[in-house]
């Protein structure tokens, strides 16, 4: 945001800038010093302690608190300073410390507004919470929530009292168990902000200060939460509704994986949300709890990996255009994602009638991601039909997503390429196929690479760059570039069959298909899984891939992996049973959920799970010993962003680690003496333990 026209300066610290202006109003300014974004750490919120010292003996009549980033209020805590939050005693004595600034900050004697451009999250939202009023800035990038819940916390600055108060349990609730974030007019709606502005400039200074000035001059007219909220803040009905959040947070995040959403409804429970001094002692003392947890640590460290993935970035140009062929599930949601993110895309398959279809789901994608009639009519623009292929001359990145067969992905290649523009590159969607093999028929095979999705496109952020020897260094760049530029996470994979995410994969899905083989129901080996903490079990995933896409990997990878491909997958899809693209496959599907018998969380079979745990833990000590990707720590991001592994696990190796690489070993070694040599321990656990 610009700065303001001159005023008179009482305050200039490194990170804090405090004037006022004639009217007797402060402009207090918040620049986080040597970075992108700001964030709430130890440093910045002693400034801003120094500030309110300065405003509490002050004649001011009122304050304003605005970011001096262009893109964002505050994003929240300092992620890098949680690791220094080494016992429960650190941690409270920290979370009280904010406790106590926030709270100089609402007892100011004057009344506070804080402009919220672009995204307000975390102790950002906290922080703006403490004021008066709260003035948000219509724009893309504009995002308000408390999702301290994806790092296995809750709200600690005072957020699980202030933002239940203001809006009622209800949303509140919805808010904070989530960590969803909710853009301005769905703030204005549930009260979270009072006003919404647009950041234009009217006679030389921002709109938006006009609109502080008048929250100001109205003073506090903060709403109440409403009074069906109220009544079920009652001491007597709290038990009930704990009791509904309960059963609703259970069934996605079990109190033994997740324990900060049960706790959230345990201090709801107990205090109601209300402003007493016990509420937010209670709310430090469990903060402090949760943070020290297995659970919290392995969060923020899925976060710092994540971090790492987002600065893969290259010295590439932004792309314009891309070019998909082959308008399948796959390709047809690729190119529906890049045209949401902002691509120009032309999609390709042999006729129109094939086109058709993929482009009625990604209307259905740009109604649930757009709600400005602009932006959707735009998105909808930019994703053309193209059967004749006209895009290929124009396109930075050509993607094949066409099914997986080698001769016809190498005549595709060899008819594409002398089309391509100057600096173009070709990327292939293939799941398993090494690209050295697919490269024979081009005449400069270093334009190929690998560009690997994941299915749902518009839930799973990984995508494997692929590298073969024979890849361009600027070729890779270009698609690194052009991952980032749609929000997606890049993982720089070797060429090799399967890549990573689905060579882990496919030991995992072949151990449960042995399971199933020897007369375990579907549902119990699936229960192993989702009782570990996968998203979903193998059987379901199967299915969900397609068993058709199954079977052709499991081909592929039956020599790398040592285990032929199931007879009973070869079955079903010789049957036309492909799993849930089908409605029927391991399971039938109803509304494109799986009718199974419903088993009790936690009642699986110990030695189901770790046959089927321990399969994909060994691969993935293979791969690292064979170097698909460079670390043990990208293993761990591949496999966390590309299948949804137990987050809260913090990644296959880590994991491994933390259960003791000695004892897992000697598990598997009891395995392999019993069901073969499939369980013999990799080699790189030797290579992990040093």
């Amino acid at each position: 945001m610009t700065q303001s026209s001159p005023a008179n300066v009482l305050l200039t610290l490194v990170h804090w800038r405090l004037e006022s202006d004639a009217d007797g109003i402060g402009w207090l300014c918040f620049d986080r010093q040597g970075a992108g974004a700001n964030t709430l750490s130890a440093e910045t919120m002693a400034e801003l302690e120094t500030c309110l010292a300065t405003l509490e003996v002050s004649a001011l009549k009122g304050l304003v608190i605005w970011s001096g980033k262009a893109r964002g209020f505050i994003a929240g805590a300092d992620i890098n300073e949680f690791p220094a939050l080494d016992s429960e005693a650190r941690a409270y004595a920290v979370t009280r410390q904010g406790q106590h600034i926030l709270a100089r900050l609402e007892a100011l004697p004057f009344p506070s507004v804080a402009v919220l451009n672009g995204f307000a999250l975390g102790g950002g939202m906290e922080l703006a919470l403490a004021c008066t009023r709260r003035l948000a800035i219509a724009g893309s990038e504009a995002v308000f929530g408390l999702p301290e819940v994806l790092l296995g916390v809750h709200p600690g600055f005072g957020g699980t009292v202030r933002l239940t108060q203001l809006i009622g349990v209800r949303q509140a609730m919805d808010l904070m168990l989530t960590g969803r974030s909710i853009r301005p007019a769905q703030a204005w709606q549930y009260g979270l902000v009072d006003a919404v502005a647009s950041a234009d400039t009217i006679a030389g200074e921002d709109k938006w200060r006009n609109g502080a000035r008048q929250l100001l001059a109205e003073g506090d007219q903060t709403a109440r939460a409403p009074w069906v909220d109220r009544l079920l803040g009652l001491a007597m009905l709290r038990p009930w509704l704990a009791r509904k959040l309960r059963q609703k947070v259970s069934k996605k995040a079990p109190a033994e994986h997740y324990p900060a959403p049960h706790a959230l409804i345990t201090l709801w429970e107990k205090h109601g949300g209300q402003a007493t001094p016990a509420a937010y002692e209670a709310e430090a003392e469990s903060f402090a709890r949760l943070v020290m947890t297995p659970t919290s640590r392995n969060l923020v460290r899925v976060y710092f990996l994540q971090e790492r993935l987002k600065k893969l970035v290259s010295n590439a140009e932004p792309m314009k255009r891309v070019h998909v062929i082959g308008a399948g599930v796959m390709g047809g949601d690729i190119a529906a994602w890049c045209a949401l993110r902002g691509l120009e895309v032309s999609l390709q398959d042999r006729e129109l009638k094939f086109i058709e279809p993929a482009l009625a789901r990604a209307h259905k994608l740009f109604e649930r991601k757009l709600r400005q009639p602009d932006a959707l009519e735009a998105a909808i623009a930019r994703l053309t039909a193209d059967p004749e292929g006209r895009g290929i001359a124009t396109a930075d990145v050509v993607i094949e997503a066409i099914f997986e067969d080698l001769a016809a992905k190498r005549e595709l290649f060899a008819r594409v390429e002398p089309q391509l523009k100057a600096g173009a590159i070709l990327a292939t969607n293939t799941s398993s196929i090494r690209l050295e093999d697919l490269s024979t028929s081009l005449q400069d095979p270093g334009k190929l690479i690998g560009l690997h999705f994941f299915n749902p496109v518009a839930k799973l952020p990984l995508v494997e760059i692929v590298a073969a020897p024979t890849s361009s260094k600027a070729s890779i760049d270009v698609g690194t570039a052009l991952t980032r530029q749609i929000g997606k996470l890049p993982l720089p994979c070797r060429s090799h069959p399967g890549f990573l995410v689905n060579r882990i994969l496919a030991p995992y899905i072949a151990e449960a298909l042995e399971l199933l083989r020897e007369g375990i129901p579907a549902a119990e080996i699936d229960l192993a899984a989702t009782d570990f903490g996968m998203p979903m079990g193998p059987i379901e995933l199967a299915d969900s891939v397609g068993l058709d896409v199954s079977a052709h990997v499991a081909r592929i990878l039956a020599p790398v992996i040592g285990r032929e491909i199931a007879p009973e997958i070869e079955e079903l899809v010789r049957q036309k049973h492909l799993g849930l693209k089908t409605g029927q496959g391991f399971y039938t599907y109803r509304e494109r959920k799986p009718v199974r018998p419903s088993l009790p969380p936690g009642s699986s079979d110990a030695a189901v799970q770790d046959r089927l745990i321990l399969a994909l833990l060994n691969e993935a000590a293979n791969c690292l010993q064979e170097a698909i990707v460079t670390d043990a720590d990208l293993v761990d991001a591949g496999v966390i962003f590309g299948t949804g592994f137990a987050p809260f696990r913090g990644g296959p190796l880590h994991y491994a680690r933390e259960t003791g690489i000695n004892v897992l070993v000697t598990r598997l070694e009891a395995l392999a003496s019993k069901h073969g040599s499939r369980f013999r321990p990799s080699p790189g656990w030797k290579l992990l333990a040093n």
